[in-house]
């Protein structure tokens, strides 16, 4: 996310800027200077109003929709918003307690982070997405092998009970099941109980140390295994890391009501690279993460904002979730219940691993 220019100012300036985003947020249409004026809290003319009015449009806070004589708050003006003046209150009780009721540690890792997701997307009438837990860092628990046809082998990843990743792998050669069982029981005496992404770390120093001196045999197992610990870099691979909710809520908003951009944004979700690259981004952020229009750094999400959150297992950083919405949204409402979806999350996960 780019800096963000440093606004001066006056009490009076401020305030009006608050009132009229909050009234933009509530009621969705370009907000005038007599509405303004008849606002609790302002104690000017319609025509002062008007005039604090233009000078926040020339600092590229407020703009003019078509020939409206209402104002709407700019995406920097939704910024200065959430960064300064948004004033935010914790969840009610009832609402933590039925988000902690709804993540039962009893769950398994992929139910969770679904549940994660549906629960945000129908409390925020938005998207909700979260990314699913790294097996990377989990320890392996067993690897097993099975023969297919034309050169390739089944991979069977067990990392716990009920997380067995299965992986198709194209081999130079066919290889006979006694010689892949041979494979497996290598690879389980060598990486049992290690983390994937060490497996993988170790794996590659012994081939670039010992390559020269491998039989034919090892070198085709370490080949082998090589494509086993490999990272997931396919399209599929990102698409099975996140799971998304709600995506057809938008349709509902008038923000987004363009057919371009509703085509747009739909792409993404259903390609969704660019978010998840996006929510990969804010994995090792402190706290709350809002991207607001174009600071997503993505096309299609220009007109929207995207409120993330990380959690974690056993004090690290595995995944983000969070939500997409309209930039007019009520951050007040969307921001502390995606934290405490965030930190309840973690809670479950950690009961369980």
């Amino acid at each position: 996310m780019t800096a963000n220019p440093v606004y001066e100012f006056t009490e009076r300036e401020q305030h009006i800027l608050k009132l009229l985003v909050d009234h933009y947020i509530e009621q969705g249409t370009p907000v005038g200077s007599r509405t303004l004026s008849r606002l609790p809290g302002i104690d000017i003319s319609a025509a002062s109003v008007r005039n604090v009015m233009g000078d926040l449009e020339e600092m590229g806070l407020l703009k003019s929709p078509h020939t409206s004589a209402g104002r709407v708050p700019t995406s920097a003006a939704l910024r200065v918003f959430v960064d300064r003046l948004l004033e935010i209150k914790p969840p009610e009780e009832g609402t933590v307690e039925h988000i902690r009721t709804l993540l039962d540690p009893s769950l398994n890792d992929q139910a969770l982070v679904k549940i994660a997701s549906n629960y945000l997307s129908g409390f925020t009438h938005m998207a909700g997405m979260v990314t699913v837990p790294r097996r990377e860092e989990k320890p392996l628990q067993q690897v097993e092998f099975l023969p297919l046809s034309d050169r390739r082998v089944l991979v069977i990843l067990i990392i716990s009970d009920d997380d067995v990743q299965n992986r198709i792998i194209h081999v130079e050669r066919d290889y006979t099941k006694e010689e892949l069982a041979e494979f497996a029981r290598e690879l389980n005496a060598e990486y049992l109980g290690r983390p994937l992404v060490e497996a993988r770390d170790r794996l590659r120093q012994d081939l670039e140390r010992t390559r020269e001196d491998m039989s034919n045999s090892m070198q085709r197992m370490i080949d082998v295994a090589g494509q086993v610990f490999g990272p997931a870099d396919s399209e599929d691979d990102e698409g099975d890391s996140m799971v998304m909710a709600g995506e057809t809520n938008l349709m509902e908003h008038a923000d987004l009501g363009d057919v371009s951009k509703l085509r747009s944004l739909f792409d993404a979700f259903q390609q969704k690279r660019d978010i998840f690259h996006l929510l990969e981004r804010c994995i090792s952020a402190d706290g709350v993460q809002i991207f607001i229009g174009r600071e997503s750094g993505y096309e299609a999400l220009g007109e929207c904002s995207v409120v993330t959150a990380p959690y974690e297992i056993n004090g690290k950083l595995l995944g983000v979730l969070g939500v997409v919405g309209p930039k007019r949204m009520s951050y007040a409402q969307v921001i502390p219940v995606v934290e405490v979806t965030s930190r309840l999350l973690s809670a479950a996960l950690n009961l369980r691993n």
